[in-house]
């Protein structure tokens, strides 16, 4: 082909895709205790090389969006980046807003970006990253059109542009790290960044979690069904009508008729609210270790932020029930409100779970009456778990022995424990020597539902 016809082809205009566009990716859906580090940008190579002997140092692999212009610029630099095990994926040519731009403005800047990374590493790109993060149907028809596999932004943005120290960066992942997170970060920005290195990998090993790059997260996770293709999405619906609403209180399994323990000790340990990674993933460490169930009642706006941690605590055996969205006290509320919090968790729940969650409700603090019952009843949570067993746990002044010796003191055959999975209290201290103890006792630990006989 001569210049003259290749330069014709390369003016010609760049039609619209038809195809589906690319998917959008700010966290991948994973129980797997992995998360990746990304940064955006090329910085300098001084800068580079040291935050690349960081990495090092401390086993890490990560994500480069590099922009296409500096790919140009220094080739060498950015196969450095693949040469040392990192990925490199395209940051877009010049970092513009391309929500501003033209469809085929667009497709430049993507597509030149691809070939000049492809050209510096070897390796075709499979995901792009636009300037902020910012995203438009075009943006997503033109990856999908260039061949990648999706527009990513994040979830964990500790917002290094703002200038914080190292520890401030480490900080704020740790306190948001999460399974199936996308950690964004500058390498042109803010030199604290590579001092952060050290704080990152220390928060991602206290909670024992691994970093590495977006593909291998991309590859282990999975695609999350919509919420209407889940059977028993709809299991909870809004019903004004619930004046005659029927419904089963349930302190413990001797308010259950037909219960018979055929002298069997047993009880079922349930945990309310929600918590960090930190906090829950130690919890689930706890029953694994000592090899007991246990029944979740969960505040959906945390699921909702976290729906991983979520999905964690189902595949690891346990059953998940409603707590609420945001944890009113439900008597203080109108029956059009509690219905909300409890249909909307319901949803929440079911879509983080991808299954449908037990159909028990706890209220928040324990407070409930005739009325607010029968307006849960309705929207089809008809058995409100209760429990006997509480040490007011959620009070950070009580100590673990403290927790130890109120659930010893007032469990007995059939009770439901109710402790809390909240950051910062003395729980998790005092979790495996309340098991031990009460399988002393000779207790068996069960999940609500099969203490209830629902199973």
């Amino acid at each position: 082909m001569s210049g003259a016809q290749t330069a014709s082809l390369q003016q010609q205009p760049i039609a619209r895709y038809t195809g589906e566009p690319s998917k959008t990716l700010s966290f991948v859906y994973t129980a797997k205790k992995e998360l990746s580090l990304t940064f955006d940008g090329l910085g300098d190579r001084e800068t580079i090389e040291r935050l690349l002997d960081e990495l090092d140092k401390h086993h890490i692999k990560a994500t480069f969006f590099v922009p296409g212009m500096r790919a140009a610029e220094e080739p060498d630099l950015v196969k450095e980046l693949t040469s040392r095990g990192h990925e490199v994926e395209n940051n877009t040519l010049t970092r513009a807003d391309l929500t501003t731009l033209s469809y085929e403005e667009i497709y430049k800047e993507i597509n030149r970006t691809n070939s000049l990374i492809a050209d510096a590493t070897g390796k075709q790109p499979q995901f792009v990253r636009t300037r902020g993060a910012r995203m438009s149907e075009d943006v997503r028809l033109v990856a999908a059109q260039t061949g990648l596999k999706a527009v990513v932004s994040y979830n964990i943005n500790p917002k290094d542009s703002d200038m914080q120290s190292a520890k401030e960066i480490g900080d704020y992942i740790r306190r948001y790290i999460s399974r199936g997170g996308i950690i964004a970060l500058n390498t042109d920005v803010n030199p604290e960044v590579v001092s952060s290195i050290s704080y990152i990998a220390d928060a991602a090993k206290e909670v024992g979690y691994k970093l590495v790059p977006l593909a291998k997260l991309v590859r282990d996770g999975g695609e999350r069904k919509p919420l209407e293709q889940i059977p028993g999405y709809d299991a909870a619906r809004i019903n004004p009508d619930y004046e005659q609403a029927d419904y089963n209180l349930i302190y413990n399994a001797s308010d259950i008729a037909k219960w018979n323990p055929h002298g069997k000790k047993v009880v079922a340990l349930t945990f309310d609210d929600w918590g960090s990674d930190l906090t829950v993933t130690r919890l689930l460490k706890i029953l694994e270790d000592h090899d007991v169930k246990a029944t979740f009642f969960l505040r959906a706006n945390g699921v909702e932020n976290n729906p991983n941690l979520a999905r964690a605590i189902v595949e690891e055996g346990h059953l998940v029930a409603n707590h609420t969205y945001s944890h009113p006290v439900i008597t203080q509320i109108p029956p059009d409100e509690l219905q909300e919090e409890v249909v909307k968790a319901h949803r929440i729940i079911t879509e983080a779970i991808q299954q449908q969650p037990a159909m028990l409700f706890r209220p928040p603090t324990g407070e409930i009456n005739k009325e607010t019952a029968k307006v849960i009843a309705a929207t089809g949570y008809k058995t409100l778990a209760l429990y006997d067993v509480t040490t007011l746990d959620w009070n950070s002044d009580h100590d673990a022995q403290y927790i130890l010796n109120g659930v010893l003191k007032q469990t007995t055959n059939g009770s439901v424990i109710l402790l809390h999975m909240l950051d910062g209290l003395h729980t998790l201290e005092a979790l495996p020597k309340v098991i031990d103890q009460l399988k002393q006792r000779g207790y068996s630990f069960v999940l609500l539902d099969e203490l209830y006989g629902m199973k």
